[in-house]
C-alpha cells in the first residue's frame, strides 16, 4: 500500500457502502409473484465484525427499498441502513452528525454512476473491480474482487492494515 492510501485508511472511522453491485453481484432474481432474491457473500459480514473490534462502524445506503436488504443489514449488524435513497450525497451531513465523523473519516464503496457524487466527498473512495469505468477512475482503491465476492471484507482488511 502506498503512503497516500495508508494515510487515508488510517483516518477512517466509518465505512459506508452501496448494496447492489457491491455486497451483491448486481443480479436480481424475480419470481412470478414479483418478489426477488439477492446473493450476499458471508465474508462481508465478518468484515463488519472485524471493523467493529476497532470501533469502525458500517452504514449501508441504497436506492432500492428491499426487505431482503433490511434483513441482511440486521443480520450483519450494520449501524444504519438508508433505503430508497436516490441522491446518496444528500445523506452525507446526516451521516456525519449521527456518527460524529467528518467526511475525511468516511470510506465509501460504490460501483455505479449514482455513487460518484458521494465518492467525491469522502476521505476514501473505493470500488469493486467490476465497477463502472467512471467510478473506477475516481476511486482511491479498486478491489481485486468483483461485486458480491467479498468486496466489503477486502476494504475492511485494507482499512485495518493501516491500524
Amino acid at each position: 500500500m502506498n503512503k497516500r492510501l495508508f494515510n487515508k485508511c488510517k483516518k477512517i472511522r466509518l465505512l459506508v457502502s452501496d448494496v447492489d453491485g457491491v455486497l451483491t453481484d448486481g443480479g436480481m432474481y424475480y419470481s412470478e409473484t414479483g418478489e426477488y432474491m439477492k446473493k450476499f457473500h458471508t465474508r462481508d459480514g465478518m468484515g463488519i465484525e472485524l471493523l467493529l473490534k476497532y470501533d469502525v462502524r458500517t452504514v449501508l445506503i441504497t436506492k432500492e427499498n428491499s426487505n431482503i436488504v433490511k434483513k441482511r443489514a440486521k443480520k450483519i449488524k450494520v449501524a444504519k441502513l438508508f433505503s430508497g435513497v436516490t441522491k446518496k450525497e444528500a445523506k452525507l451531513s446526516n451521516i456525519c452528525k449521527e456518527f460524529k465523523v467528518i467526511p475525511e473519516e468516511i470510506a465509501y464503496i460504490g460501483d455505479d454512476v449514482n455513487d460518484i457524487e458521494l465518492m467525491k466527498r469522502v476521505g476514501l473512495a473505493t470500488s469493486p473491480n467490476d465497477g463502472m469505468r467512471e467510478v473506477i477512475r475516481l476511486a482511491d482503491y479498486v478491489c481485486e474482487k468483483n461485486g458480491g465476492e467479498g468486496v466489503l471484507r477486502e476494504i475492511a482488511e485494507l482499512i485495518l492494515s493501516a491500524r
